[in-house]
Formats: C-alpha cells, structure tokens, sequence
C-alpha cells in the first residue's frame, strides 16, 4: 500500500489486498475498551480456606489477615455485568466520549480540519516502517510523534488513534520478517516504545493493530491456525512467556498493551479477505482478537471509482467488480450484506465495531479522476447510523487510503454536510 505524500515519503509500501493504507507525515500531524462481560446476579458463598484476592461486597469476614484472608466467613454481594449490547456505550464513557455513535478523521492534516470548523471524535495517524526511516525517527526525541498526534487530537476535542502498520515495511504480504532476528527486534522496541509514549500521554489512546497482516498469515497458516506461523516473539523480554508464532505476536500486544499502557484500548482488524471468509472468524479466535476491546471494521481502502475507471490507474490496479455498493439493497454487493458481516464479527468476538479508513468519495454517476473518485459510503454510513449501531456499531473513521482518493479537501463539503447534520440528531449507543 502506499503512503500518501503529505505522510512519510521515505516509507513507501505496496497496495493492500483489501485493507490497510496510507501513512502520516512526521512534520505535522497527529485503545478501545476492555470488553467486559461480567456475570450478574447476586450470592452467597459460605466455607472454611485460605483466599488470596480483593473482596468486593457487603458481609461479614472472621479470621486473622495478613495480606490474605484466612478464616471461616461468609461474603454476600453483587456483579456488574456489561452486556454485548451497552459494550460500545461502556467503551465511549471510557474514552470520554458521548454515549452516541462517534465519526472520526484520520490521515488528514490538522489544519484541514481546524479550516473546516470539524469536531471528529477520533483522529486517526499511522505509525509505520520498522528500523531506517521508521515513524520513531520523524522527530526528537525519538517517539515523539506520538505526542505531536495525541497533543493534535486534543487540539481538536477528539481521543487519538494509532493504525500501527510496520509488518508492510518489507512489502505488503511480505512476512519474511517474521523469523528475521534484526527486523524483529527493531519490531518490539517500536511497539514499546508506542505504549510507553502513550502511557506518558496518560489519557484514553485506540491503537489498530497491524491492518491486513492478520490475514496474510492466515493464507501462510495451516488449518488456520496462527501458531502454525513461526515468528520472533521470546526475543522480546516482555513477552517471553509465550509462543514464537503470529499467536504469540498477537497475544504479546495484546499483553504488552495491559501492563504498559493501561490507557491504551486495542482492537484487531479481520482481514476481509473472501478467500478465507469461511475460516476468519476461526483465525481471530485463536489470535484471541476478542480479548482486546474493540473490532477494526473495513470496507474498501480505496474509492470505488478509482477501481471502476478502466484502464485502471496504476494506484488502483485490482481485479474484481461491484465496487460501488448499491444503497437501494437490491442487488450485491449492498449495505446490508456488509452490516451482516459486522454483526457476525460483533456477536463472534463479544465486542463492539470500530469502522475505520472508509473512503470518503461523493456519490455520482461517473467514475472521477484523481483526488475526486466516487464513492457512497461517506453518504449512507452517516445517514444510516442508527443500522450501524444495530450491528454494534462504536463509531466509523473515515479517510482515504492513498494519496490520490478523495478527501476532506477535495469532496466538496460532503463529510462536514453529513457529519454536522448526523451531530445534530445523533443516535444513541445503547
């Protein structure tokens, strides 16, 4: 995938299959909730042991405590539980965030939008390469872009976001850096240094997990199956409990984000790849997708006139048709069908839908030119937010993913049109 100019033009990386996009630039710019499914109900547990823990509750305790509870006592009280449902609603409160169906911005300079008057509720910037030229390297001290990001964002009333995208810096599908010792190295000291800048952030930070990886691996899997993908991950003294496998590699964000950046709410982007729809779901389980806080959702990391202009431009060069989504639902590809999938992902992993770089092309009847390609999705997520929510649906960030789409700058006003009207009757999260 490429990088858009205004963003690191020293990071050039190939066109994705589906997902994935564009970059940030180091002179200007710029992790979900942990899901929590907690029983309810209300009991009483009566015995004689030694418990090692935090009692919550009301009741009576007899014995002697020295850092434990030792004794014969009984403990009466009540859970919380947030239900799948009130999962996006608990997420938003945690961010900050109004109890409402949240709109976003990503790879887009703060200026534009500072111009246009916009209030996003989450601005998105991509941290990508790995070694030589690498995001940290874009400023001084090293990882200091991830305060200019977070600082930006805050300028603009909105909760940051990182799309972490350094498994592209070999090529997009690349996955020889996997078991290559140096890349590998290099891979962790960025991740942690990303959690320990957004741990020094210290307020409510989402980070998007390597978009389109996930799927590379599992075509490179057997029996979808991500521990069956050898890669570094023990050489990483944060994470050398676990497997050196693309599991291993999931489950050491997963717990690098936990016990360093308690700020920092994650979520994991399925790979909408249609060759391994059947076993996706199967995939994200066993990466453990669904102990993070939140679903990265994608649609299309390019404009769909920029696939449909025949010849195709060399940006946009894809096999396949039906790239323009038909409103009406009649015939597919359609809105339905993708709000079908979202719930599928929403009630597989038990956690709420984050819809992220979805193009922002304005509807027509022909196909565009460069800066311009048409699109609809910009139109019908924010005049369709109440189905989205339905899905469990948190938010959507839109942006485009390479330097060419269509933009805040070059749409005419349809995404301050639409997302000022959806704020001015917004709906609700449950």
């Amino acid at each position: 995938m490429k990088l858009p100019l205004f963003l690191a033009a020293s990071l050039l990386l190939a066109t994705s299959a589906c997902g994935g996009g564009g970059g940030s630039t180091s002179a200007t710019t710029t992790g979900a909730t942990t899901g929590t499914g907690t029983n309810t109900g209300t009991g009483t547990t009566t015995g004689t042991g030694t418990n090692t823990g935090t009692t919550t509750g009301t009741g009576t305790s007899t014995g002697t405590t020295t850092g434990t509870t030792t004794g014969t006592g009984t403990t009466t009280g009540s859970t919380t539980v947030v239900t799948l449902e009130k999962k996006a609603a608990a997420l938003a409160a945690k961010l900050g965030r109004p109890t409402r169906f949240l709109v976003g911005l990503g790879t887009v300079d703060i200026a534009d939008v500072q111009r246009q008057s916009l209030k996003p509720d989450i601005y998105d910037q991509y941290l990508v390469g790995v070694g030589a030229g690498s995001w940290p390297t874009w400023n001084s001290p090293s990882g200091a872009y991830v305060q200019i990001v977070a600082q930006n964002a805050e300028k603009l009333g909105a909760v940051p976001m990182f799309t972490l995208y350094q498994m592209a810096s070999n090529g997009d599908g690349n996955l020889s850096g996997l078991t290559n010792t140096t890349f590998m190295q290099n891979y962790w000291n960025n991740v942690r240094l990303m959690f320990q800048q957004i741990k020094a952030y210290g307020k409510p930070t989402l980070v998007n997990f390597e978009p389109d990886f996930w799927g590379y691996t599992q075509r490179a899997s057997n029996n979808a199956d991500p521990v069956t993908v050898p890669a570094q991950v023990t050489i990483n003294p944060d994470c050398a409990n676990l497997s050196n496998s693309v599991k291993g590699i999931s489950q050491c964000l997963l717990q690098m984000a936990r016990t360093q950046a308690p700020n920092a709410y994650v979520g994991f982007p399925p790979a909408l790849f249609g060759d391994l729809y059947a076993t996706a779901m199967q995939y994200m389980l066993k990466l453990d997708a669904d102990k993070a806080d939140f679903i990265v959702m994608q649609t299309l990391d390019r404009d769909a006139g920029c696939f449909e202009s025949l010849p195709q431009v060399s940006y946009c060069t894809r096999a396949g048709t039906g790239w323009y989504w038909d409103e009406s639902n009649l015939t597919s590809p359609n809105f339905n069908d993708h709000f079908a999938l979202a719930k599928s992902y929403y009630q597989g992993l038990q956690l709420p839908v984050l819809w992220w770089q979805t193009p922002m092309g304005v509807p027509s009847t022909q196909f565009g030119s460069a800066g311009k390609w048409r699109d609809n999705k910009v139109r019908y997520f924010l005049t369709h937010t109440a189905d989205m929510v339905a899905v469990g649906g948190l938010g959507a960030v839109f942006s485009p993913g390479e330097v060419n789409q269509t933009n805040i700058n070059t749409d005419g006003g349809q995404f301050k049109t639409y997302s000022t009207s959806y704020l001015t009757k917004p709906t609700t999260l449950p």
